[in-house]
């Protein structure tokens, strides 16, 4: 679990955990909760916790021979307590292997 300290405790957990999982080679995680507050869920809730919406872009060999649902899966699975705990409310996913990687560069 992150820090008590941190100022991005959710943040902090998604990167902890998801490292932990799929020991990515690339790990991009980008809080865009400030474009979600104006929403009714986020208003109801006081705006939040400034921690809600992420988009976070993976690459790991973890996801060879799944699919894109699969994927998700996995990662909705490994960030429960997150969702359940913490505010999390939603993730927007890019999920590649190294293969898929290097072939969306060329």
């Amino acid at each position: 679990m992150a820090s008590s300290l941190s100022t991005t405790p959710v943040e902090d957990s998604i990167r902890n955990k998801l490292n932990e999982l799929l020991q990515p080679s690339t790990l991009k995680i980008t809080n865009d909760s400030w474009q979600h507050r104006h929403h009714a869920a986020m208003r109801e809730s006081g705006g939040g916790n400034g921690e809600t919406h992420f988009s976070i872009e993976v690459v790991s060999d973890a996801f060879k021979g799944k699919r894109m649902m699969q994927r998700h899966r996995m990662i909705y699975g490994a960030l429960n307590e997150e969702f359940n705990s913490l505010g999390l409310h939603a993730l927007s996913l890019t999920t590649r292997t190294p293969e898929e990687a290097t072939q969306t560069q060329q």
